[in-house]
């Protein structure tokens, strides 16, 4: 735990000195404001950013360490979603005669319809 532990800081003093990399020309003056980047500026910056998102994946990768191990020894507990409750199934136990009866009004209503309108399309 100790190891994952420097590891994780190590890491995130990693992604700091990346991040101050990419501010020092700025920050120290030796990249004029309205100039262009000059080539130690695009080398300073560059390095700066690849060390800064190396170290943030680090610290990531060490934080994910350290949480599992805590789920291990029980000391964080891992909150899981209630699984959703499945739909209730459709009765089926109605009988032929139950859904003629309840299909009637229904079919009676489209033959009322279909002999006002002749078989024509309104």
């Amino acid at each position: 735990m100790i190891r994952t532990f420097v590891g994780a800081v190590a890491a995130v003093l990693a992604s700091l000195a990346g991040l101050w990399l990419m501010i020092a020309p700025f920050a120290l003056g030796t990249q004029p404001e309205s100039a262009d980047w000059s080539n130690s500026t695009i080398t300073e910056f560059s390095t700066g950013l690849g060390v800064a998102v190396i170290g943030l994946a680090g610290a990531a990768a060490f934080a994910a360490a350290i949480y599992e191990n805590l789920v291990t020894r029980g000391l964080v507990t891992v909150r899981r979603r209630a699984p959703e409750p499945e739909p209730a199934p459709a009765p089926t136990s109605a009988s032929s005669a139950e859904l003629a009866t309840m299909l009637a009004p229904l079919v009676e209503a489209l033959r009322e319809d279909l002999a006002t309108t002749n078989g024509h399309r309104r």
